[in-house]
């Protein structure tokens, strides 16, 4: 009977300061990453715009074991094969626009 007084007022107690620290976790975190453009880097056309949900995916560089990939997002799916004709030249958009956003 004594243990179950001191596990109710154990649970008790942390019920009592669960608000004093709801959020506070949450409040530190920084996004890691953010998307750079609000645009497709083939097309130019608005992300989610007439075209519907953007098509995204995570891009590694097949020819580079160390490329740590990133995300990219493009208008629609068929987007998707002028990206891999040159993909250089869409990350380089990417770069671009990610170095601007720092500023």
């Amino acid at each position: 009977m004594k243990a179950l007084k001191i596990i109710s007022a154990a649970g008790f107690i942390l019920l009592s300061l669960t608000p004093a620290f709801a959020g506070k976790a949450v409040d530190n975190l920084k996004p890691i990453h953010l998307y750079p453009l609000k645009t497709c880097v083939v097309t130019g056309e608005k992300l989610g715009g007439d075209m519907g949900a953007p098509y995204i995916f995570f891009y590694k560089d097949p020819k580079n074991p160390n490329d740590p990939g990133r995300e990219v997002r493009l208008c629609c799916k068929g987007c998707l094969d002028d990206f891999k004709a040159d993909p250089a030249k869409y990350l380089k958009k990417l770069d671009e626009a990610e170095a601007k956003s720092k500023k």
